[in-house]
């Protein structure tokens, strides 16, 4: 395990995390926009939203370097959700760096980058409305979310937006592999298959299953995998799924208990019920929109706190009754 003991001195995820925006993973169009205005040199204020894990804040750093270069350092301000961030700090601290004299390249400017902008105040957010136009010669702002619709409209329309998506499975498995080489991670495919699934597009969360998977187990299988980030092995879900469209409700049962009895959470059974049963080539399309609609009740139910294992069997049941009564589905 050479491979794991390098991993001890950095967490994977900063140590391989892109330096320049043409190794940004995914959002090949966003970014290239990223690169235009690169190229350009003049910024415009930012408003990157996506979800978490998919590289908002990075392609935000490498913009940042390779504007700046040097100037970097001084004339970049980062404030995070954990920060505090109310009126009182955009009044202050914001007000007083976009009001700081910094030798820049020509045509550059200063930049704050607001992390978890949509957890800001209405309040602050407001406050930052005037900030923005007295200070636009010198200081350019950018704001990652998770939702842009929690930035107030009068920010939204003075900035340029752009969405970052789910990074794709294929993407993802390059970049692990990539880690893989260079980290001398043991794996096999299917270990890295494994990684993808529980991903669910988050390529942040991708590279720290591997690491996790990696120093834990000492070899990437899927096994470990799902060992690691305890979640129900899909194929286990798979066999479920299965009983139910042929009928066999027990056998449905049976697996069911297995899983439960292993102490896996409620909403991540449904969640993984919910991911197997999309690629579930062998289940008709109207068989396959039934149990989807079925798992969506039991999810929504599941998140208003009845997360039992009596409402688990009810859906098993449910979806086992659909096999059983075929006329449901004759057009």
């Amino acid at each position: 395990m050479s491979g794991s003991t390098v991993g001890y001195q950095l967490p994977w995820v900063e140590k391989h995390r892109p330096k320049a925006l043409r190794d940004i993973v995914g959002n090949s169009a966003t970014v290239d926009r990223l690169r235009v205005i690169e190229e350009n040199g003049n910024v415009p204020h930012l408003l990157v939203s996506g979800l978490p894990g998919i590289g908002k804040t990075t392609s935000v750093h490498c913009l940042a370097h390779a504007l700046l270069g040097d100037a970097y350092k001084d004339a970049v301000l980062e404030l995070n959700a954990s920060d505090d961030r109310g009126i009182d700090v955009v009044r202050n601290k914001i007000k007083s760096f976009a009001q700081k004299k910094v030798s820049l390249p020509s045509g550059r400017h200063k930049i704050i980058i607001l992390d978890e902008a949509d957890s800001m105040t209405p309040g602050a957010q407001q406050a930052l409305r005037r900030t923005m136009e007295i200070y636009a010669n010198t200081t350019r702002f950018c704001f990652a979310c998770n939702q842009s619709n929690k930035i107030i409209e009068p920010i939204q329309s003075r900035c340029a937006i752009l969405r970052f998506g789910r990074v794709q499975d294929d993407e993802i498995l390059k970049r692990l592999v990539e880690i893989c080489k260079a980290e001398h991670v043991e794996y096999a495919d299917e270990g890295l298959a494994a990684i993808v699934f529980t991903a669910e597009g988050d390529l942040r969360q991708a590279v720290n299953n591997l690491q996790s998977t990696w120093t834990g187990q000492g070899y990437v299988s899927p096994d470990n995998v799902f060992r690691v980030c305890d979640q129900p092995h899909p194929m286990v879900v798979r066999e479920i799924l299965s009983a139910c469209n042929q009928g066999d409700l027990d056998a449905a049962l049976d697996r069911l208990d297995e899983i439960w009895a292993l102490g896996y959470s409620p909403l991540d059974i449904v969640a993984t019920l919910f991911r197997v049963v999309k690629t579930m080539d062998a289940l008709p399309d109207p068989v396959k929109l039934e149990y989807i609609r079925e798992i969506g009740w039991t999810h929504m139910r599941t998140l208003e706190g009845v997360a039992t294992l009596l409402q688990l069997s009810g859906l098993i049941a449910r979806l086992a009754k659909l096999s059983m009564n075929p006329t449901l589905f004759v057009l």
